[in-house]
């Protein structure tokens, strides 16, 4: 098989977004646009990849350093257009030999069964593939102009098409794939001849077509090639995102009972026979292993629950929470950096950060891990068994031994001991007849108030 690189385009500055974030630096599914391309042409066999990034962005060169390494990068300053943006790539591939793909970094929904298809027309003998689409509205998009056998012999702008040339559905998607020696050969005759002054990549389709090369197309889904240029066609992939992976879920055997209201990132896991309700937010980083239930309007991130937990309603997990077997996390309680033991309840209203809970230990309402003291965080524990009052605050470091009780209402800041029962709390008084005096007394002072004003 012939070597694979890719050329990923990130130097575009996204004004349309109109956000202080890089284009390419916002979300869908919870992964930059730029880090789901990078993994897209990774999964497509491309050994080496430079991504072309702008000099205003540091931002997104920090992304491609971190995840490429230096000599992935490549400058484009000042942006001259794109085909200005791929020769900028030449010096990073002067001692690669073979194909080279050329990817925008703004289409997070390209997957690599959308791109084999041009490598298979580069395999069967063309010059250069180009990606095509159909979309529903083709109003702003440069046509694919092509023979009777199907070769594209150009590439039309829609602002220069002649109306039989606008009746043509095939649209240009942005992507080609050539030979590293046509491609940048081609690059280096592009003229900037044009109202913008800019070198189009566009371009070399005529380049290929007149040495006589042979130019084919594969028409993607429209999806597929979706780019993100605005906060709107952002969402618009946000969604599409969202029904792929629903789809994936149901087919795969998690059960969902309102599957258009639940939302994932794209590393969730879910393990079939699980269950998850309406309105759950799966940020990065979840795993769900199997006959856990997610009851509804939860949202977990960075956390592992595991077989036959019960997560809410209303249940917040953060990151490196870990629910252990069967444990019941309820409504209203919040898990940070805990782990949870086998059997553990925790049904309502709590905060834990911090720590572990033992298997089959009983959290009651209104319990909260003191963690920080307002410089550092401290470590919670406690034992399996133990039975923690409700309103109890445990006041870090602490540990709970082993099937000890807290009673309710008690400020725990010493380790209690197994089996110990802990309880921290006033003396009660009472004070008879109080109350009836206290309310003779702000009836009086009413009526007295009432009087003076008449």
């Amino acid at each position: 098989m012939t070597a694979r690189a890719a050329v990923i385009l990130a130097a575009g500055q996204g004004t349309r977004m109109k956000s202080a974030t890089p284009k390419v630096l916002h979300k869908v599914g919870g992964r930059a646009l730029l880090d789901s391309i990078i993994d897209t042409v990774q999964a497509s066999g491309c050994e080496r990849i430079v991504v072309v990034v702008g000099a205003q962005s540091p931002a997104v060169r920090a992304l491609v350093v971190a995840r490429l390494g230096e000599a992935a990068v490549a400058v484009q300053d000042p942006p001259l257009g794109t085909g200005h943006a791929v020769q900028a790539a030449d010096a990073a591939l002067g001692d690669f030999a073979g194909d080279v793909l050329v990817a925008n970094a703004d289409a997070p929904l390209l997957r690599a069964e959308d791109l084999e298809p041009l490598f298979a027309l580069r395999e069967t003998g063309a010059s250069l593939a180009v990606m095509g689409f159909e979309p529903a509205d083709a109003l702003l998009y440069g046509r694919l102009i092509r023979d009777p056998s199907g070769r594209v012999l150009k590439i039309v702008e829609p602002s220069v098409a002649t109306p039989e040339e606008k009746v043509e559905r095939a649209c240009n998607a942005g992507m080609y794939l050539a030979a590293r020696s046509d491609l940048f050969r081609w690059l280096s005759r592009v003229t900037n001849d044009n109202p913008k002054g800019e070198y189009f990549l566009t371009s070399i389709v005529a380049e290929a077509v007149g040495e006589g090369g042979e130019v084919r197309t594969h028409i993607a889904p429209e999806a597929s090639v979706m780019g993100c240029d605005t906060p709107m066609q952002l969402a618009q992939a946000e969604a599409v995102f969202q029904q792929r992976r629903r789809a994936e879920f149901l087919a795969a055997g998690v059960a969902m009972q309102a599957p258009d209201t639940v939302y994932f990132s794209f590393d969730t896991e879910i393990a079939p026979g699980a269950t998850i309700e309406p309105f759950v937010v799966f940020a990065p980083g979840v795993a769900v292993e199997t006959g856990a239930v997610i009851r509804a309007f939860c949202h977990l991130e960075g956390a592992r629950v595991r077989a036959g937990a019960l997560i809410g309603p209303y249940a917040r997990l953060r990151p490196a929470a870990d629910i252990g077997e069967e444990a019941h996390i309820g409504n209203f309680v919040e898990v940070k950096k805990v782990k949870v033991g086998k059997g553990a309840k925790a049904n309502h209203l709590a905060y834990l950060g911090d720590g572990s809970v033992g298997a089959g230990a009983n959290i009651g309402a209104g319990t909260i891990f003191c963690n920080y003291d307002g410089f550092d965080k401290h470590d919670t524990h406690v034992g399996a068994g133990a039975f923690i009052g409700s309103n109890t605050a445990l006041v870090a470091p602490v540990t709970v031994g082993e099937g000890a009780y807290t009673g309710s209402g008690s400020v725990i800041a010493r380790d209690v001991a197994a089996n110990a029962l802990a309880l921290e709390r006033g003396d009660q008084t009472e004070k008879p007849g109080w109350a009836a005096r206290f309310r003779e007394r702000k009836l009086a002072e009413r009526a007295a108030k009432a009087k003076s004003k008449k």
